[in-house]
């Protein structure tokens, strides 16, 4: 498959054979990269992972909780990040076989458990870090934005309230000192936020990830604005979607987050031109993508990369193994 002519390369010298990679929750357990690599993607993301092994969410009777809306390109998850670990996953990855152009990347988060002291959770973070950085990965995301947890996300959570971003800014200053300055090669860490991030904060956030010594940001996360867009899941699927967000809450994914992640890609792209780092600082857009042309309209709102999930399943569905070979041929 020839996709030299899409590649992109960041952080002075990682090297994507193309723009369009997995999100992070389709390979919980680090597998799944020789499958990928074989298809053309441009990368690999596994993940994402905890500090200890986590079963994911369970209620009313179900495991797992996933409604696909196949006519509205969306699905809601209440999955609750099931996976085996930082340590499991970096093991793993550590013995795989690269493809050049494919670079392996990992995506961790710190979930404070009930009863758990959140310096706890922080120092489980930290030490994931640096288990992968030991691993060999070629970058990091920090998930600082899933609602799949235990407790069910509500709309008024995903606000940005000024506490939250102070909340924030104390953690990535905590990061810095902790994992960031201490680094033994230049390993990227970009930080995942919601599709739900007010757009007014996003140059506040860029100021914050720039000063903070972090290599780029991912907008975004599945959303929780479940009013806001349940115009966009049609009418045959809506008594679903309502059902869903009543019973579990989750995350929306899909098409619906086409449109706001162009404006924060826009905005955070905006926000970086006018800071100019002093190193590369990387742009990538999560939300709706699913096909060359949702790839187009994201790197012109100023996406570095992009990555895909629900939108990989629907192209799989429809074109199997060449699913990547139809986005790139459309992107010629």
């Amino acid at each position: 498959m020839p996709v030299d002519r899409l590649a992109v390369e960041l952080w002075h010298g990682v090297r994507f054979r193309s723009p369009l990679l997995n999100a992070a929750g389709m390979f919980k357990r680090g597998e799944g990269y020789e499958l990928v690599s074989a298809q053309g993607a441009g990368g690999y993301l596994a993940g994402t992972t905890t500090a200890s092994p986590r079963a994911g969410n369970r209620a009313q009777k179900v495991l797992h909780p996933f409604a696909p809306y196949p006519r509205s390109g969306a699905a809601s998850n209440w999955l609750g990040l099931p996976n085996p670990g930082h340590e499991a996953v970096a093991h793993r990855l550590a013995t795989l076989d690269r493809i050049p152009g494919c670079p392996v990347g990992a995506s961790v988060a710190a979930v404070v458990a009930a009863g758990q002291d959140p310096d706890a959770a922080e120092e489980g973070l930290v030490s994931g870090l640096q288990v992968y950085e030991q691993a060999g990965v070629d970058f990091l995301e920090l998930n600082e934005s899933c609602p799949n947890t235990e407790e069910k996300a509500s709309e008024e959570e995903s606000a940005g309230e000024d506490a939250s971003w102070d909340q924030l800014a104390l953690r990535l200053a905590n990061l810095r000192e902790r994992f960031l300055d201490r680094r033994t090669r230049p390993l990227p860490v970009v930080v995942k936020l919601s599709c739900d991030t007010p757009i007014a904060s996003v140059p506040r956030v860029i100021g914050l990830l720039v000063d903070h010594g972090f290599d780029g940001i991912n907008l975004g996360n599945t959303s929780v604005r479940y009013d806001a867009l349940r115009d966009a899941i049609d009418r045959r699927e809506q008594s679903l979607y309502d059902h869903f967000t009543r019973t579990f809450g989750g995350g929306l994914s899909g098409r619906p987050l086409h449109g706001p992640m162009l404006d924060l890609v826009r905005a955070a792209r905006e926000a970086v031109d006018r800071l100019r780092p002093s190193k590369p600082f990387a742009v990538i857009a999560t939300g709706g993508i699913e096909t060359a042309g949702g790839v187009a309209a994201a790197q012109a709102a100023g996406a570095d990369l992009c990555q895909w999930y629900t939108g990989y399943f629907d192209a799989f569905g429809r074109y199997g193994h060449r699913l990547y070979e139809r986005i790139y041929d459309a992107l010629a």
